[in-house]
């Protein structure tokens, strides 16, 4: 087995690689996890700082500033970069080498299109299968949104417990499978749609509205319902990026 402890040591490499360190900070420590190889933590932990936003789309990543930056050889993070390029997590670009994969206008519809199928399943199934007390801890999530404050940030992970407690509540494990999945391309979306005016609000009234379809085990309303929410997420997603877009011009 493989011990990696994250260090917090001063980057003795290039100006270069000191460069991307300083700009993408720190790794996360994961304190003595152990790891089958190398490779496996390069691939853990550089899969985890994309998920986590730390490593941003379009952002280039170069086989030596990274080891530097996980204080490891080369050759784990070839390895990593290679499965990472296979999950479609980062890209092989021209001119630039390898970067984390940046997702277009049509990628973005597809992205949205097999959301609004697969958790409207799921939302579906919750109806028919989920337990009373499965079905009373997503109301309390539903009510604990309310008390959030209206951030953001806050606000998108609390997202993340709420669909995923629909995920578990389909009691389907391949369809959990397929969402899980997607969740990784989810990540290369970017900022959170909660940042655009108006979807705090509209979200969390969608979010009761699932929920009280599945409490009353009515599967059509439920997967109309999360359907609709994914309708409603992906137009606050094509609002942000004609926003960009137009920021840019």
């Amino acid at each position: 087995m493989c011990r990696v402890r994250q260090s917090r040591k001063k980057n003795q490499g290039s100006a270069m690689t000191q460069t991307f360190g300083q700009r993408i900070g720190p790794i996360g420590s994961l304190g003595d996890q152990q790891y089958a190889s190398r490779s496996e933590a390069a691939y853990d932990l550089l899969r985890t700082a994309v998920m986590d936003g730390q490593l941003l789309p379009g952002q280039r990543l170069r086989e030596v500033d990274v080891a530097a930056w996980l204080e490891m050889s080369r050759t784990p993070v070839r390895e990593a970069f290679r499965r990472l390029e296979r999950d479609g997590l980062i890209t092989f670009a021209p001119h630039k080498g390898m970067t984390v994969t940046e997702l277009d206008h049509g990628a973005v519809m597809e992205l949205y299109r097999m959301r609004e199928v697969l958790e409207g399943t799921a939302a579906s199934l919750a109806a028919q299968h989920a337990t009373e007390a499965e079905i009373a801890a997503l109301e309390d999530i539903v009510a604990q949104e309310m008390a959030l404050n209206m951030d953001s940030r806050i606000l998108a992970a609390h997202n993340v417990s709420f669909h995923s407690a629909i995920y578990a509540t389909a009691h389907n494990r391949y369809l959990v499978r397929s969402l899980n999945g997607l969740r990784d391309s989810m990540a290369l979306l970017g900022k959170t749609t909660y940042s655009v005016p108006g979807r705090i609000e509209a979200a969390l009234a969608e979010h009761r509205t699932v929920v009280g379809a599945i409490a009353r085990r009515d599967p059509a309303a439920a997967d109309s319902a999360m359907r609709a929410h994914m309708r409603g997420a992906q137009h606050a997603r094509l609002r942000q990026m004609h926003g960009k877009a137009a920021a840019a011009v």
